[in-house]
């Protein structure tokens, strides 16, 4: 294993422990002491954080946490790319089951 793979796995471990936290705050520090962010970085830790943890094979445990506050936090397209499938419907909104006709169609 070369030394630049060495260094990203132990990166990804401490990261993955950081978001395990479930604290944007700490993430935020972390990724700034890391050279990640900017400190003056104008960045959502916490949409940031949830959007990691959704795509963390570490963090599979936590993936239905990160999809739900996604959902409910409006990124239903970052949770379709993450997720698979079609576009989810807000929390509380459920199909009918029906399809839409196409307009200007009338059976």
């Amino acid at each position: 294993m070369s030394d630049e793979q060495a260094n990203y796995q132990a990166f990804r471990q401490r990261l993955d422990a950081v978001l395990r936290q479930q604290d944007p705050a700490a993430l935020r520090a972390f990724l700034v002491a890391q050279g990640q962010w900017e400190p003056d970085a104008n960045t959502d830790a916490e949409r940031a954080m949830w959007l990691m943890i959704a795509t963390s094979p570490a963090l599979a445990d936590l993936r239905d946490a990160a999809r739900e506050w996604l959902l409910a936090h409006g990124c239903t397209a970052e949770v379709s790319a993450i997720f698979g499938g079609k576009r989810a419907a807000p929390p509380g909104q459920r199909s009918s089951g029906r399809s839409a006709r196409p307009p200007g169609r009338h059976p």
